[in-house]
């Protein structure tokens, strides 16, 4: 028997907005970290981001970062990029493409940082950005942060590197992986268009 969203182009919408909505708070969803993709000219970077909101009223996904990454940079230049999420078991893909809004040390930040657990914050508070170059293998940290020996206000120090992506979602496709037929479909928030496409 095949799922409600098979063949129903408002039921996938519900389907995987459930998906995105679960994976904010469940650490064993697959779609919690998806790939997040950017790009300025010769510059194509991707990674894995947490997915730390998911808001289908105003067609949001959010994540966090540190204002020194790389990420920033070519964001600043390009802000459209893409986000692609797989759950194997449910045999569902998503290709989102987006808009980046960049915020830091604003009422966005202020509400996300103080939602921050402190195990969290001390990503924020390391001398030298993401991806410095180091002679040795290091966490970035010095002990004081990896014994977690600091305290809640000392972390407040890395409110000025904790960044919060919004990504304003432009477009989704899906695509569910069926033995009797994959199906596909396509989602254009920009231009209120629906439509199915061949696999």
């Amino acid at each position: 028997m095949q799922p409600a969203y098979y063949e129903n182009l408002e039921e996938i919408q519900n389907k995987y907005w459930a998906m995105l909505n679960d994976a904010v708070t469940n650490r064993n969803s697959p779609f919690r970290i998806p790939v997040f993709i950017c790009a300025d000219q010769n510059e194509i970077d991707g990674r894995i981001v947490v997915l730390r909101k998911s808001d289908r009223e105003n067609n949001l996904l959010q994540f966090h970062t540190d204002f020194r990454s790389s990420k920033i940079n070519i964001l600043k230049k390009n802000n459209n990029a893409s986000l692609v999420f797989y759950d194997k078991e449910e045999k569902i893909q998503l290709r989102v493409k987006v808009d980046c809004i960049i915020n830091n040390k604003n009422s966005i930040t202020d509400e996300s940082w103080k939602k921050t657990q402190h195990i969290s914050r001390r990503c924020y508070l390391t001398d030298d950005p993401p991806g410095t170059i180091s002679s040795d293998p290091t966490s970035g940290m010095i002990s004081k942060l990896e014994d977690f020996d600091y305290t809640m206000e000392q972390s407040e120090e890395g409110y000025k590197n904790f960044t919060v992506i919004q990504c304003k979602i432009k477009s989704v496709e899906w695509l569910y992986l069926a033995a009797k037929g994959h199906r596909r479909a396509k989602f254009d928030i920009e231009k209120k268009q629906t439509s199915w496409l061949v696999p």
